[in-house]
């Protein structure tokens, strides 16, 4: 059984005891948290496709932790101008195990 869920924004494909990496959520470590917006439903090859979303589904998941993921390089130049500019980025990451999926 799967699921297709919208967490912060992005949509994943999630199983029962998946951990996944999402972007920073709120809530704090050890908490449960439940998502709503359920997209897509498959339980062995029963699928429910929502419009936008399934009525009376949900995802719980629980948070084992917060992270950063990795340095991300920006590096932007003009050729002949004497135009260089390099930039790092570290995303804030939330790490989730989704425990259960209603449908």
């Amino acid at each position: 059984m799967y699921a297709i869920v919208e967490i912060a924004g992005q949509q994943f494909k999630v199983a029962q005891d998946q951990k996944v990496y999402v972007h920073r959520l709120q809530n704090e470590e050890g908490e449960s948290v439940s998502f709503d917006n359920v997209l897509l439903v498959d339980n062995n090859g029963d699928v429910t496709i929502g419009a936008p979303a399934i009525e009376g589904a949900s995802v719980k998941a629980k948070v084992l932790g917060h992270l950063k993921g990795d340095k991300v390089i920006v590096f932007k130049k003009k050729r002949r101008k004497g135009y260089k500019k390099k930039n790092g980025h570290r995303q804030y990451l939330t790490e989730i195990q989704i425990e259960a999926i209603n449908a």
